[in-house]
């Protein structure tokens, strides 16, 4: 049984409140997938804060209406699943991750920030480590020297303690009167 008017306009609402957030929209063929399978796929998005699903294409298509993805409504042909997030990459990385394992699984188009994407550049995407990654390796770079300057400070104090008889230690520790 289809949806009534209302029922559209609440899911084209609810589509388009996320859409108004997001930085990334990725849709793939679903064609073939056991429902199992496509239960894992919402577990592991859901788990990742991508909201994933399978919209009729019409609805879709007013939902991003007016939209920086409004170029996506060209794509929105066949049996799809969409991938909505205000990551930038976790979308694409749900998708691609579970298209690796289930050949099933068609990525057809994605946009990111109003730009439109191919197969390739939604993989490319996918590639890029996620927001935590590159917080963590951009904190690792900034500490690096203070880390290894504190080693150093370390390793002096160390060799200075080992090599200097204690009379001479003690006295360059006192205060001078």
């Amino acid at each position: 049984m289809g949806l009534n008017l209302n029922d559209k306009k609440a899911v084209v609402a609810e589509v388009s409140a996320k859409v108004a957030t997001a930085q990334t929209i990725v849709v793939a063929e679903y064609r073939g997938i056991q429902v199992a399978h496509l239960t894992q796929l919402r577990a592991k998005a859901r788990a990742q804060g991508v909201y994933l699903r399978v919209l009729k294409n019409t609805l879709a298509r007013r939902s991003v209406e007016g939209t920086q993805f409004a170029a996506l409504a060209d794509s929105m042909t066949g049996p799809l699943i969409y991938s909505i997030s205000d990551d930038a990459v976790a979308a694409a990385k749900v998708i691609a991750d579970f298209a690796k394992t289930n050949d099933k699984l068609v990525i057809t188009a994605g946009n990111y920030a109003g730009k439109q994407l191919d197969k390739a550049a939604v993989a490319a995407l996918a590639s890029i480590p996620s927001r935590e990654v590159l917080i963590s390796q951009l904190l690792g770079v900034m500490l690096a020297p203070v880390s290894g300057f504190a080693r150093g400070l370390a390793a002096l104090a160390a060799k200075k303690s080992e090599g200097a008889p204690a009379a001479e230690v003690a006295a360059e520790e006192a205060p001078a009167a």
